[in-house]
């Protein structure tokens, strides 16, 4: 029978955890207006969760164009 093998787990982690990807850049909460798809879409922590386009979305007109200025990705 062979003896037992030690081994150290945090030696083999990085001192230094690098910065994910996610870290960088914010996550998106919310409605956006997505101008390559033409779809409001929502985000819930930066997941894409629901699309609907413009003449289907709820809202008076006033409100989708002000969206889709100042809420575009």
């Amino acid at each position: 029978m062979s003896k037992p093998q030690q081994i150290d787990l945090f030696a083999l982690l990085d001192s230094k955890p690098k910065p994910s990807a996610a870290a960088q850049k914010p996550l998106l909460n919310g409605l956006y207006y997505e101008r390559e798809t033409d779809l409001f879409v929502t985000f819930v922590q930066g997941r894409r969760h629901y699309e609907v386009p413009p003449r289907q979305c709820l809202g008076d007109k006033a409100w989708k164009d002000k969206t889709m200025r100042e809420r575009a990705i």
